[in-house]
């Protein structure tokens, strides 16, 4: 290629990347669909309950996705921003340099170009959710200039569809960037044990369902309790004249209930480890300046596209040059071993944003059960419960059939064309129990083979595949709970997932009474405070509360004995959470527990002045300023809070933290949306959210829920129009001044 060729092509790349990132910034919106907008938006109704709840009202489907949109960039429009900045790939234009590789692996997986073919094609009735999502989106930012966006002045129909799923990320989420920045800069990746799964809380919830059988009313009931970061989705109810009538959590820019209820059935996702994605080694040969793969006995060539990324300078925004590579298994990620590495997963986005919205539409089990036919879901379990009595389980949905003799939870050899997907795995093939003898089903992000007691699925009759999931602490407190109970109420339902044992506990606190008999048996020197301490800990019943130094004690002592643990871990060794718990209690000496009790005991002292510091004390709940990145301040008031985080076992999930000059731990992810759900002839309902359904400090709904989040209390829901009048803040229309 002559360099005036070279020079052309660059010239078009740079054209094509202006235009594209023209295309979703800053065009002026015109008079003619501004009128279309002012005059859609008379046909909505918002009312607004005295929880700043949004209950949004439409002739059409259409009309609620136009109003959910408005009314969410009116609770925290810079949440709506950032995900869809974060969905299309464009962090760098915001962050720096440094998303570049989280911005390449967008669009390696989807790009816009796609997505708008896509959008072309889809049937007239998703293409109509679509628009009104960039209409309602659009007719915000109109009404309210004052509003300034990051980035996205303008948004399109498309954008949904690169943000399918209700976790952000999606799939891709779990493709390393740190890999894929190695491949391409041609560094050395190495690949080390996840371990802050053991301390961090970002993924995670808790689904229960009840019988009628265990149900005080003999009606199915529901719990659902994702674990999120704080404020990560926002409570609505939408309902039009053609069949939606959906209450529950919407991720922050989307039009679907991701997780809630209806008046005929309720779901709750969880977050899998159902195996629905694989990678594959590729075998690279070079012939004639061009790159082939090996698949059999042929040479294939490997797809190949190069695009400009943008990224925000100190001088304006740069640009950095990739080319991308694609074989028939997927985009290339990473390298291992001298071979690339291709990744195939879940790549239908229109099939994954159809079977999202038409759930919230089922009217039991059996249609429910028809749009999970779709194999859109490739990253969550659901929980579920309808009117009629039905309570089911599914572990994944989007499953591939392979060949068992491999290996599946390491990267495949690609060009062994037996290790192809075979297709996909019918609804009826996943592991799943629906009615089960029992009376009830937990999932706690754990084993599905647990998931009802002793009527649960048989883990010899699926492919290991299908549930590598492990047993988690949570799990084992979610069968105790349920297992001992009879009768359940909707206040005993809320009991249960405010149970506070933690079950994590139940092995380490003995091994550390044990090793310090061990060690005041050899003599050592016997600390007063260390004896209380230790008595503390023996009388401790391992429940957590605001008031219980035990709790103080056993976290900050489990804290520092599995950090000690953890770097003595094999980095080709793989642990789950029970497995780790052994491991600290057989790797670790008596005298390094007593010591390490011994340092948390002085670090209390010398934080908060008493090492006899109840845990609600240091652990509180604070919101301050309702940003994305939220700040703290222990001289400003907070609330205590007795939940943990979820790894001790404790079913209602918090992660805390220590800020910047703060001694204090303020919670930043865990329960989020939480609702218990009774479907009678009418539907019962309670819920709360963390905080308030504001973001704006200063606002009526900006904390009114935290006493109630912190302390495990619910709301009442009001889900009947009659119920709703009787407790109305305002009524407006979209852009009503």
């Amino acid at each position: 290629m002559s360099y005036s060729q070279l020079s052309f092509i660059r010239l078009i790349i740079v054209f094509c990347s202006s235009l594209w990132v023209a295309s979703v910034g800053a065009q002026p919106f015109s008079q003619s669909e501004i009128a279309r907008w002012q005059q859609q938006a008379k046909q909505i109704t918002i009312t607004r309950d005295t929880w700043g709840v949004p209950h949004i009202y439409g002739k059409t489907d259409a009309d609620v996705v136009f109003g959910v949109l408005f009314t969410q960039c009116e609770d925290d429009f810079a949440r709506v921003e950032e995900n869809y900045i974060d969905a299309i790939g464009r962090m760098a234009e915001v962050e720096g340099e440094s998303a570049l590789y989280h911005d390449l692996r967008a669009r390696l997986f989807l790009d816009t170009t796609r997505a708008v073919a896509i959008y072309k094609k889809s049937p007239a009735w998703m293409k109509k959710l679509l628009d009104a999502f960039a209409d309602g989106t659009n007719y915000y930012l109109y009404t309210h200039p004052d509003v300034k966006p990051k980035l996205l002045k303008r948004f399109q129909p498309w954008m949904p569809l690169l943000f399918s799923e209700g976790s952000i990320g999606g799939n891709i989420s779990v493709v390393s960037t740190e890999r894929l920045k190695a491949f391409y800069e041609h560094t050395k990746f190495t690949s080390v044990n996840d371990f802050d799964k053991y301390e961090r809380e970002p993924v995670g919830s808790n689904g229960f369902a009840i019988a009628p059988a265990k149900s005080a009313t003999k009606n199915a009931m529901l719990l659902i309790n994702p674990h999120t970061s704080f404020y990560f989705r926002s409570e609505v109810h939408l309902v039009s004249q053609t069949g939606l009538n959906a209450y529950g959590a919407v991720t922050w820019g989307q039009f679907f209930i991701y997780q809630g209820f209806n008046e005929y059935c309720g779901w709750m996702h969880t977050s899998s480890g159902a195996d629905s994605m694989d990678e594959f080694l590729e075998i690279i040969e070079k012939k004639d300046n061009k790159l082939f793969y090996r698949y059999g006995n042929a040479l294939k060539p490997v797809r190949t596209e190069t695009i400009r990324l943008p990224y925000k300078s100190g001088t304006g925004i740069q640009y950095k040059e990739f080319t991308m590579f694609w074989t028939q298994h997927g985009p290339v990620v990473g390298e291992k071993d001298g071979k690339w590495m291709a990744v195939s997963m879940m790549n239908t986005p229109l099939e994954a944003l159809e079977q999202s919205y038409l759930r919230t539409k089922a009217k039991g089990y059996a249609s429910y059960k028809d749009v999970m036919r779709l194999n859109g879901n490739a990253s969550n379990n659901t929980v579920f419960a309808d009117r009629d009595g039905n309570i089911a389980y599914w572990h994944g949905n989007f499953m591939p059939k392979r060949a068992p003799k491999f290996d599946w939870s390491q990267p495949v050899d690609g060009s062994n064309p037996e290790t192809a997907w075979k297709g996909l795995h019918g609804v009826d093939e996943l592991v799943q129990v629906h009615n089960p003898a029992s009376g009830w089903i937990q999932n706690c992000n754990s084993t599905p083979f647990t998931v009802s007691g002793s009527s649960s699925p048989a883990k010899n009759q699926y492919p290991t595949y299908m549930a590598p999931d492990a047993e988690n602490y949570r799990g084992i407190n979610a069968v105790r709970v349920l297992s001992q109970k009879r009768m359940f109420t909707l206040d005993t339902l809320i009991a249960a997932a405010n149970d506070p044992h933690l079950a994590g506990f139940d092995d380490l606190i003995p091994a550390l009474l044990t090793a310090y008999q061990t060690v005041m048996g050899e003599g050592a020197n016997k600390s007063n405070d260390l004896l209380e301490a230790i008595q503390v800990l023996r009388d401790w019943n391992r429940c957590y509360g605001t008031t219980s130094v035990g709790t103080t004690l056993g976290i900050f002592w489990g804290e520092k004995i599995q950090r000690l643990a953890r770097s003595r871990v094999p980095a080709n060794l793989q642990l789950d959470f029970l497995s780790f718990t052994d491991f600290v209690i057989n790797k670790t000496t008596p005298q390094e527990k007593v010591t390490a009790l011994n340092e948390v005991l002085a670090d209390l002292t010398r934080d908060f002045g008493t090492w006899k510091t109840p845990w609600g004390d240091i652990n509180r709940y604070q919101r301050l300023t309702g940003k994305i990145q939220e700040t703290y301040d222990d001289q400003k008031p907070s609330i205590p809070v007795g939940f943990t985080p979820s790894a001790w076992g404790s079913l209602a999930a918090y992660g805390a933290r220590t800020a910047p000059n703060t001694k204090k731990r303020y919670g930043y992810v865990g329960n989020s949306f939480v609702a218990v759900v009774e479907f009678g002839k009418r539907v019962k309902a309670r819920s709360v959210v963390t905080g308030g359904q504001s973001s704006r400090p200063g606002t009526q709904h900006f904390t009114d829920q935290s006493p109630l989040y912190c302390e495990g209390k619910f709301k009442d829901v009001w889900f009947y129009p009659e119920d709703v009048q009787q407790h109305v803040e305002k009524t407006y229309h979209p852009g009503d001044k």
